[in-house]
């Protein structure tokens, strides 16, 4: 995730920055400077479906007002181009980890916001964000993917999915390999459903190596559209 403080804003865009009101509504995505779209709003599931519907997720941290963002490029993973490696076909075929979808989704998002990782300090998933995706989730929008080892919560991710097409907000592990292995059963579980991509926003060293790839934001619109042409598959998927 893309680390930006609302106080250095000034010096991060050169465009004027939209400031959302009540209005179900977003500027073109093509006005976003250096990702960043606009900032207020709130965090409603209408707001969030349509934001997601055209290019656009919140990314913000404690204290910040709610930021848009819509980056050019746009990192995806298409099902088709999914690599995996030799050592995690091991892990596959181990018996190490079973996956459930939909049977955890708060629990997931809270070690998403809890578990530490690399390089990063403190968490952009606050109460406001966990909220706002449990209600997705009870609204049958929002999905968790739960990588257990026994009976111990171990891994997983949630995102967003509409039409065809899924949006990855967070994965968590606290066993290695553990959220390596909840996005290939996820991308697996989309090839059957037919999915057309899966939307992992900006790039990581950790979903490149799955096979995922930059690709410009008017390529990426392009694909959502024609994703956004299917049915949303709803409700939970386990």
């Amino acid at each position: 995730m893309i680390e930006v403080s609302v106080l250095l804003l000034k010096n991060v865009i050169n465009l004027p920055i939209y400031l959302l009101d009540e209005k179900l509504t977003f500027p073109p995505v093509e006005n976003a400077d250096k990702g960043i779209l606009a900032i207020g709003g709130d965090l409603s599931v209408e707001r969030l479906l349509l934001a997601y519907k055209s290019g656009i997720f919140p990314w913000f941290s404690k204290g910040e007002p709610i930021i848009w963002w819509s980056p050019d490029p746009r990192f995806v993973l298409m099902p088709g181009d999914l690599h995996v490696s030799r050592s995690m076909r091991r892990v596959l075929n181990s018996n190490t980890f079973t996956v459930t979808f939909d049977t955890v989704f708060p629990d997931v998002i809270k070690q998403c916001a809890l578990v530490e990782r690399k390089g990063e300090d403190g968490t952009w998933i606050t109460n406001s964000m966990m909220k706002a995706y449990i209600k997705l989730h009870d609204g049958g929008y929002a999905h968790s993917v739960e990588v257990w080892k026994e009976e111990l919560l171990v891994g997983g991710l949630y995102g967003v999915s509409l039409g065809k097409a899924f949006f990855a907000e967070s994965m968590f592990h606290t066993v290695t390999n553990a959220s390596k292995f909840a996005l290939i059963k996820l991308v697996e579980l989309m090839r059957q459903k037919d999915f057309h991509f899966l939307d992992a926003q900006v790039h990581t060293d950790h979903v490149s190596t799955l096979g995922a790839k930059n690709i410009s934001r008017k390529k990426f619109i392009k694909l959502l559209e024609k994703a956004l042409q299917e049915e949303t598959w709803k409700g939970k998927w386990n």
